[in-house]
């Protein structure tokens, strides 16, 4: 399979190529860095490829699928350009009993952002069960690593003269402009836009998504375990989601450490709370189930081969 990945300077796209290095049955396509931004050596690259990948920003995606013309080219898209779009399949393939088959057909796939994967691992089976109406008022909170911030913040972060503000939390998108929240609202299946919060904070790679409910407000809900149960049936069988056992933060002492799953690929679950409020918490790597790892996940379905293949997963 010849694969070249548009954008391999970036983050993504050098942990995408990471989860290449020991495999035998891709050929990767490289350019020359010196004329990594032509379009006509990207074109090149592109249309002489199986399958392309896109870790480019928005504008930048956009150039490179009009410089496709090669009908048999599979692109991958990690950016946020095709997200909401029809004519593209979100790469997540979990999302329901149909979404697998779609991805390997697909020859347009966009793999979700990392905010929106924590959230649309919580809110889309809330509301297929019908445990939670469309129009219920989502809020949610999400902390990151500071990896997801992009190349410049990463230097800020690493560099010899970080600001003082950097060592703690910081909250951001405070307008509600957040770039994932059409794809948080859109494939979930909600009617109103979510209230959404999140903190980039000052530990390289992991993050945690949590959404509150008051079970009054839920449908068919006396408490948690309700909740919990709902869960373990949506995901049962997953390779890459996994519903920890109720109660399972104890173990960590009543906390839910965010960067636990750095340099893994799968995701984990939380439910907690009481019988009047309940709390559901997504638990993964920013740079693995939310962006690099996800990609990948949806080549080897889109290969028709193991899902896991190349990546790094609790067994």
């Amino acid at each position: 399979m010849k694969v070249f990945i548009d954008g391999s300077e970036g983050t993504t796209g050098l942990r995408i190529y990471e989860r290449f290095e020991n495999r035998n049955d891709i050929e990767l396509i490289k350019i020359d860095p010196e004329l990594r931004k032509d379009p006509k050596e990207r074109a090149k690259c592109i249309n002489s490829s199986d399958i392309t990948f896109l870790c480019l920003p928005d504008a930048a995606s956009m150039e490179s699928v009009s410089l496709c013309e090669n009908e048999n080219v599979t692109i991958i898209d990690t950016s946020t350009a095709h997200r909401v779009n029809p004519d593209w399949t979100y790469g997540f393939p979990e999302l329901d009993k149909n979404q697998r088959e779609k991805i390997k057909t697909s020859k347009r796939i966009a793999v979700p952002g990392c905010y929106a994967t924590g959230f649309i691992s919580l809110a889309h089976p809330m509301i297929a069960s019908g445990l939670m109406s469309a129009d219920y008022p989502v809020s949610s909170f999400a902390v990151s690593g500071y990896s997801g911030a992009g190349k410049k913040a990463i230097a800020v972060y690493e560099g010899p003269e970080k600001p003082a503000d950097f060592d703690s939390p910081r909250e951001y998108a405070l307008t509600q402009q957040h770039k994932h929240l059409k794809e948080m609202k859109a494939i979930s299946g909600l009617t109103k836009t979510p209230l959404f919060s999140p903190i980039v904070d000052d530990y390289y790679a992991g993050m945690f998504v949590t959404l509150p409910f008051y079970t009054d407000m839920l449908k068919g809900v006396k408490g948690p375990e309700d909740v919990h149960a709902m869960f373990e049936e949506y995901y049962k069988g997953e390779k890459f989601i996994h519903v920890m056992p109720f109660g399972a933060e104890a173990e960590s002492n009543g906390f839910i450490p965010a960067n636990v799953k750095a340099g893994y690929d799968d995701l984990e679950i939380f439910v907690t709370g009481n019988e009047e409020r309940i709390l559901v918490t997504s638990r993964f790597d920013n740079l693995g189930k939310g962006a690099s790892g996800a990609a990948v996940q949806c080549m080897n379905i889109h290969m028709g081969i193991d899902e896991a293949t190349g990546l790094n997963i609790v067994k």
